[in-house]
């Protein structure tokens, strides 16, 4: 059988539409960019797809590898309790797809140089 590899992309949720659509547009960049044939973005709380929606939404394309991607800063309850509680429910569902998932995009070892980016950008200095 052939490997069907999906990303998810889980962020916190908001009401903002804004949000959603960054987070979706990013699920969007990330599937291009790395040829994925599934990727999807879903929200822990206030906005939809869910989580277990999400993970389905990968199931009925076919996934058979979902890499979860926690688009969350640092390793606060949520990531150490919440989403581990819904994948392993996800797992038990889909004993047949192979789940693997990162750890906050905050541990990240470049995180730094992104914000030294940021703080050197002069477009982010107050205007005079």
């Amino acid at each position: 059988m052939e490997s069907m590899k999906a990303i998810l992309l889980i962020s916190h949720g908001s009401r903002s539409p804004k949000s959603r659509q960054e987070n979706c547009d990013l699920a969007a960049r990330l599937q291009q960019l790395s040829g994925a044939p599934i990727s999807e973005a879903a929200f822990l709380e206030a906005d939809r797809p869910s989580i277990p929606e999400g993970v389905e939404r990968c199931a009925a394309a076919g996934a058979t590898e979902i890499l979860v991607l926690l688009n969350f800063l640092n390793s606060g309850k949520h990531v150490l309790t919440d989403i581990p509680a819904l994948l392993e429910e996800a797992r038990r569902r889909h004993p047949r797809i192979e789940f693997r998932v990162t750890p906050p995009i905050g541990t990240h070892p470049r995180i730094g140089e992104l914000f030294l980016e940021w703080v050197q950008d002069a477009s982010m200095r107050p205007q005079p």
